[in-house]
């Protein structure tokens, strides 16, 4: 069940100025199975440490602002990291993790069903044909944006329209942050677009087999981030060796100034 406020509404955990929300495995997919059958579209983020080190770089751009425009508009805010975890837990918040590649797994192989409709904003051109053999059961549909997504208005614009056009029940966003999210929000303001749509990151990769996830120890030690350098280190060596160790510098400044 949700952990719940006063209000009936998930409880949220504030923490680096971002509200988690406070929900068990089965509130959540709950709360998502809720939002699916909403005439008005709401999405879900999945906040890590490259996510937050976006948020807060050191020189903002406008792409700054839309981000964090999206993450104040986003219905859940799931915590994605271990590492974001543990730094609450050292300043002493109840944060519940859940990685949204568990996630996503666990709501294609056991909650999304005959019915339901599924669209992937992203993935490869094999990945429709590709979840339709492993798990079949939904209808999968696919918007495939161009490169440069984020910098092309047009085809922001196209991805909306998409989701209205097409009316899936969840629709997963696939093309990385803080892309995704952004153009999860512009979903909101699309006459027409319905469901729920949630930031998944390489998620469906893993599924599809496209990429190899880390092995379950190396999941549970938090250190996910390290198996995924060890396999593709020209791509992502300045994501987790320059720019995500700025966290720590980000929580131990706001820890100081009494600000989560």
């Amino acid at each position: 069940m949700p952990i719940e406020g006063d209000s009936g509404k998930p409880q949220t955990v504030q923490f680096l100025r971002i509200g988690f929300t406070r929900l068990t495995l089965d509130g959540l997919i709950a709360e998502i199975r809720r939002r699916a059958g909403e005439a008005h579209f709401s999405f879900v983020v999945t906040p890590n440490v490259d996510h937050v080190v976006k948020l807060f770089p050191k020189r903002p751009t406008a792409h700054t602002v839309a981000f964090h425009a999206a993450y104040d508009a986003a219905a859940l805010r799931v915590c994605d990291s271990r590492i974001l975890h543990r730094l609450a837990v050292l300043a002493g918040e109840d944060m519940p993790v859940l990685p949204g590649s568990d996630l996503t797994s666990i709501l294609i192989r056991s909650v999304f069903k005959k019915g339901d409709r599924i669209a992937v904003i992203g993935g490869r051109a094999h990945t429709i044909a590709v979840l339709e053999s492993l798990f079949p059961g939904p209808e999968y549909l696919q918007h495939i944006p161009p490169m440069g997504v984020l910098d092309n208005e047009h085809a922001m614009a196209e991805i909306g329209v998409f989701v209205a056009r097409v009316k899936p029940t969840v629709t997963l966003f696939a093309i990385g942050a803080p892309q995704s999210e952004i153009a999860a929000h512009k979903c909101c303001n699309t006459a027409g677009a319905t469901g729920v749509g949630l930031c998944i990151g390489a998620s469906i990769d893993f599924l599809t087999g496209d990429q190899k996830r880390a092995p379950v120890w190396m999941q549970s030690a938090g250190l996910e981030w390290l198996f995924r350098l060890m396999r593709d280190p020209v791509r992502l060596w300045r994501r987790y060796l320059v720019e995500g160790p700025r966290v720590f510098g980000l929580f131990f400044a706001m820890r100081f100034k009494s600000i989560r």
